[in-house]
């Protein structure tokens, strides 16, 4: 057979998405551990994720600095005996902080699990917060703060979620003067309560072999126990800000930042999969309006997109960029020009055919390992949500109209109701 270089390969379409199931089982302490067994390889990946506690407007950085600092210290092991340990196995530890859960990952080779999960024990059950670590992490904070005010975006973006999420964690924007209110007792209150069993999902992914789920049982079911007291991860009531614009002057700036967006919805909510087509249009990947506009034809930012997040609380659409200094209005005219044309004018079909091919061949893209998949699927357990959720959403991405995108662009991107950020000269 002749290899035809110059006859384009034929075009297909995506028509399904398999996606790997976990076995679930449960510790009788409570905690709850979903396993994906896949791959070649002796590597596995568990993920102990745990609920953040109820926000506290007196105590604002607890939930991120008691994460933290978890690797610094137990009553056993240093800091740089907790790194030796894990490094000597070859194996990799990292903690994670975000709004909803916080978590504490491990990568090892099966082989040396039975000498890093003992480590891993170490920190959930017994960190202790050394004051010491605790000074030198405040003050890195600070300085890390103190540089990031200095840019416009970091700025924005901060006003932007103070003035969507009010006094919840979601909106919390830290000053200097806030890590004063850290101090050990509090964390060792706070971290009794929430690095609980009851309050644990464990995400076990890899190749994992019957010794793997004996290992685990062995470390964090029979000696890991519940305090009494449930974890308390409701949160506050968000009231968002009854101004709608907000502009810091930076007289010098070379560029401003612009920060705009409302409430959404997150995706739990039957309007999700559909608004997320519509954002991908609106600035969710580079061909998107905003680019072709904003960056492309009027030359005014060096990057502009939208975005979505959804989170357990609350959920927001926001676009983000920074364009010259001397363009700002302009560049905000024109992101009013966008958002109307979509309320306005249907999405013509060979556009939304492309954005249906790059959401499909995205998602498929992320389910590269048996991680990928481990990560969908915290998607939906932390939102209550069921793998026919994904189903839902291949089918929205083949199927919404452009009538049904427009009619979404007038409910969710009414550019009067966004909050409008502006940092810089304007």
């Amino acid at each position: 057979m002749t290899l035809q270089r110059k006859t384009a390969p034929e075009f297909k379409g995506i028509e399904n998405i398999h996606l790997i199931h976990p076995e679930r089982r449960e510790l009788t302490n409570g905690c709850k551990v979903f396993c994906f067994n896949s791959g070649d390889q002796e590597l596995v990946r568990i993920e102990w994720i745990f609920g953040n506690l109820r926000f506290k407007p007196e105590s604002p950085l607890l939930n991120m600095a008691v994460n933290s600092l978890l690797t610094e210290g137990t009553h056993s092991l240093t800091s740089a005996q907790i790194s030796d340990k894990i490094d000597f196995y070859g194996a990799f530890l990292q903690v994670d902080y975000g709004h909803d859960n916080s978590q504490v990952t491990l990568y090892s080779l099966t082989k040396h699990l039975h000498h890093t999960l003992p480590v891993i024990k170490d920190i959930i059950t017994n960190s202790i917060f050394p004051q010491k670590e605790l000074d030198t992490f405040i003050r890195n904070q600070r300085q890390k703060l103190q540089v990031s005010l200095q840019k416009n975006d970091i700025i924005a973006r901060r006003i932007f979620s103070k003035a969507l999420y009010g006094d919840t964690l979601y909106g919390l924007s830290a000053d200097i003067e806030t890590y004063d209110t850290l101090n050990r007792e509090d964390m060792q209150v706070h971290f009794a309560q929430m690095y609980q069993p009851s309050n644990c999902t464990m995400i076990v992914a890899g190749k994992i072999e019957p010794e793997t789920l004996n290992l685990i049982s062995d470390a964090f079911d029979k000696e890991w126990h519940n305090t009494g007291q449930a974890a308390d991860t409701g949160q506050p009531v968000i009231i968002p800000a009854a101004e709608h614009f907000y502009f810091t002057e930076k007289p010098d700036a070379l560029q401003s930042a612009i920060r705009m967006g409302g409430a959404a919805v997150n995706r739990t909510h039957p309007d999700f999969p559909a608004l997320q087509v519509l954002n991908t249009v609106l600035g969710g990947y580079f061909g998107s309006r905003l680019m072709a506009n904003i960056r492309e034809e009027k030359g005014y930012t060096y990057g502009i997109g939208s975005g979505m997040s959804s989170l357990k609380h609350g959920a927001a659409l926001f676009i983000a960029t920074e364009v010259g200094a001397d363009v700002c209005k302009l560049a905000v005219d024109e992101i009013e020009k966008e958002l109307n044309l979509l309320q306005n004018e249907l999405i013509p079909e060979d556009e939304l055919s492309l954005v249906r091919n790059f959401l499909m061949g995205s998602l498929l893209g992320s389910l590269e390992n048996v991680f990928s998949h481990a990560d969908k699927f915290k998607n939906i357990h932390f939102a209550g949500l069921g793998y026919d959720y994904y189903d839902r959403y291949v089918n929205t991405i083949k199927t919404v109209s452009a009538d049904r995108l427009q009619e979404l662009a007038r409910k969710y991107l009414n550019f009067d109701q966004f909050y409008k950020v502006i940092v810089g000269k304007y």
